[in-house]
This record gives C-alpha cells, structure tokens and sequence, in this order.
C-alpha cells in the first residue's frame, strides 16, 4: 500500500491525469526525503529570506534541521516515484513504485499525426504488460 501525500508541500512533483478517452487514469507523486545526514529533517530547496518563499531554480536541496545541503541531481537520483493507475486496456486498478527518472520516449502525437520524443516516466501496467507513460508536461 502506497502512501499518499498529505498535503501538496510534502510532494517534489505530483500529477492526476485521465487517459485516453476516459477509460484509465494515472496519478503519480514524489514525496520529499527525510535528511540522510540528520534523519530529522526533510529535505526542500532553500527559502529566500526576504519573501520566505522557496527558490524554484535553486540548484540545491537544503535539510531545515541541520543546514545539510545536497547537489539537486544527486538527490534526484534517490527519489521514488509512487503510481496509483487504472489500465486502459484491461481496466486493472494497481499500484506501483518506480525510480523517479524521466526517459526519453517516442511517441505518435494524435494532433499532428507525426511521431515525437517527450520524456516520461514509463511503466508497465501488472496484469496486461501495457506501457503507460506518464509524460513530462510540455510549454
């Protein structure tokens, strides 16, 4: 069993998505890791001081507790990603834990009838061997 995020601050990225025609959805979170220094603390990008608001461009992850910093790839590459989803095919509801690194992947826009690359977080779905993408939303 998965444990959902309490509240948005507790989630590095979180999405909710419906796919294809309605037929099966996905919802993915990340959720912060505790400080490997302290243990106590949970890990976030700094705050500014004058706004108190987090710097999103940030190139660090900082523990509140005892001020550990950590490179922001480095901690990227720790990160789970948590999957709730319903397969569009079979209609299996499952749950699933991955490591939370987008790949590159080739996929057929529906829009333009062209084939594109877009990076995502692929998976399979447990009863049907399905790949489901959960794509990296684009500008």
């Amino acid at each position: 069993m998965l444990k959902e995020p309490e509240s948005m601050d507790d989630c590095v990225y979180f999405t909710n998505r419906i796919l294809e025609d309605g037929k099966g959805s996905i919802k993915c979170w990340v959720l912060r890791n505790k400080c490997p220094k302290c243990g106590k603390g949970i890990m976030a990008k700094p705050k500014d001081p004058k706004t108190g608001h987090f710097k999103i461009r940030s190139e660090e992850y900082v523990c509140p507790e005892c001020k550990y910093t950590v490179n922001k790839d480095e901690y990227g590459e720790t990160l789970m990603a948590s999957i709730k989803y319903v397969c569009p095919k079979c209609s299996h509801s499952g749950e699933i834990e991955v490591p939370f690194k987008r790949k590159s992947v080739s996929r057929l826009n529906e829009e333009k009838g062209k084939k594109e690359t877009v990076k995502a977080l692929p998976f399979e779905c447990a009863k049907c061997k399905n790949k489901m993408l959960v794509t990296q939303k684009m500008k």
